[in-house]
């Protein structure tokens, strides 16, 4: 799926479904000569784009592998997790999700109504997220890629 129109969005996206957490980012999907790491130093803007691209690159090798746990080790994915509560949290599936933003609606000045406007289709963009769950006996969290991304590039798992 290319992506090659820039553009930027200055609202909140807020999707409504029954996981704790789930935390959506940006629609800019940077190409594969943008995969170079360059995340310490860099403005938050481009930390977001490469972490999005990092994303959409591990999703489409997920999707094609034909050992899917044995791609999440690879990448380093933890299968295990301490709880709030001390109980181990075990992942028990991966989900992912294709969003399609139409339009934005954002509040208007002084009145109860949003101001609503509809994207030409060009505009429109799709995005995908990736989201893990971890049970225990006492506890349900989803953990979302980037969520997962931002702590291996924090602790300097990937390779500069």
């Amino acid at each position: 799926m290319p992506h090659d129109h820039p553009h930027s969005h200055g609202h909140d996206h807020h999707h409504h479904d029954h996981d704790h957490h789930h935390h959506h980012h940006g629609h800019n999907h940077a190409g594969a000569d943008h995969l170079h790491s360059h995340v310490h130093g860099a403005s938050d803007a481009e930390r977001s784009d490469e972490l999005q691209a990092l994303a959409t690159s591990f999703i489409d090798g997920f999707r094609s592998a034909e050992d899917k746990t044995s791609y999440l080790r690879l990448a380093g994915v933890p299968f295990h997790q301490a709880g709030s509560d001390g109980l181990v949290q075990h992942l028990v599936d991966a989900k992912i999700v294709s969003n399609w933003q139409i339009g934005t609606a954002s509040p208007a000045f002084a009145s109860r109504e949003l101001v609503y406007m509809p994207f030409p289709g060009s505009m429109v963009s799709d995005r995908e997220t990736m989201t893990f769950t971890y049970v225990s006996l006492t506890e349900r969290l989803d953990m979302d890629l980037i969520d997962i991304l931002t702590n291996r590039l924090k602790t300097g798992d990937i390779a500069e």
